[in-house]
């Protein structure tokens, strides 16, 4: 199953790829350019301390570790909890493929540990989330923004949360009834409508941080979505409630999270229109169909 995540294109001429995709100083991550800076003095974040940044790193890395191995490239999480830095970014160097998680950014007083959680994995999906892809010489192996955050709520989340206690995490949030009972429209068993809950309500804390990091008055909403409508798709950062919409979609889909994406083929092992879903689709907000949906 794993060998299909790159079935039309051959792991060497991945490999010889290197580059960003964004910046190497990581002002141009997960989220755009920002000049804050949260020192491990400041202890900012009380719900993310040292200690859960790392065993949060470890819960993803330890389940993917082995998949980007299988794909010839080993996985360097290079962890930076004492630089001040709201970011995060991914970068290749040959087969070394890394991600670069700041403590900065853990500790902004709007992300949870699942939201942290989500940042890792939209690191992750830029090596590894499918197409639709950036796109540019410099960094044609990985998949966009938006991309990437829909691989974090379908794929990666998922797996990540399998198995855990589900209502101890979210007895400490305030879910809202739209998603407790969107969830359960969705899916049958109740581990997967709780995933489905913290994988909506990450998606919450990271949208929140964008808000706060692009200081927008208006807060992002599970029951507003961006009614915007793309003619091409964008593959830079969407607008604050386009993303939490996207996070929100990829708790909904139902497509298995064992069922991996393409690298060329957008269609494959998600949500799509053509297959009559209606919801768990990519927002149009960021996202245009090809011509074949």
């Amino acid at each position: 199953m794993l060998g299909k995540l790159f079935k039309t294109v051959t792991v060497a001429a991945v490999l010889a790829n290197t580059g960003y995709t964004c910046t190497i100083d990581g002002t141009e991550g997960i989220v755009p350019e920002n000049n804050l800076k949260i020192p491990a003095s400041a202890k900012a974040n009380a719900n993310l301390d040292e200690a859960t940044f790392n065993s949060v790193i470890d819960k993803v890395s330890e389940i993917y570790a082995p998949i980007f191995s299988q794909l010839g490239a080993t996985l360097k999480v290079n962890r930076n909890w004492d630089d001040g830095t709201v970011n995060a970014y991914a970068s290749r160097s040959g087969s070394e493929w890394n991600i670069h998680m700041f403590g900065g950014l853990a500790r902004h007083e709007a992300v949870t540990p699942d939201g942290f959680a989500l940042v890792v994995c939209h690191e992750l999906g830029h090596h590894i989330g499918g197409a639709p892809k950036k796109g540019g010489w410099w960094s044609n192996w990985a998949t966009n923004e938006g991309q990437a955050d829909y691989f974090a709520t379908l794929k990666c989340l998922r797996r990540s949360f399998r198995g855990e206690d589900h209502n101890a995490v979210l007895s400490k949030m305030q879910v809202p009834k739209m998603v407790v009972d969107t969830c359960a429209e969705q899916w049958t068993s109740e581990e997967d409508q709780l995933i489905c809950q913290r994988g909506a309500m990450a998606g919450h804390s990271t949208a929140k941080l964008f808000q706060a990091l692009r200081r927008q008055t208006t807060p992002p909403k599970f029951d507003t979505p961006d009614p915007a409508v793309v003619t091409t798709t964008d593959h830079s950062h969407p607008d604050t409630q386009c993303r939490l919409d996207t996070y929100y979609q990829g708790a909904l889909c139902q497509v298995d999270e064992l069922s991996d994406v393409d690298q060329d083929d957008e269609t494959v092992g998600v949500c799509n229109r053509d297959s009559g879903d209606t919801s768990g689709v990519r927002p149009l907000c960021w996202f245009a169909p090809t011509a074949s949906l």
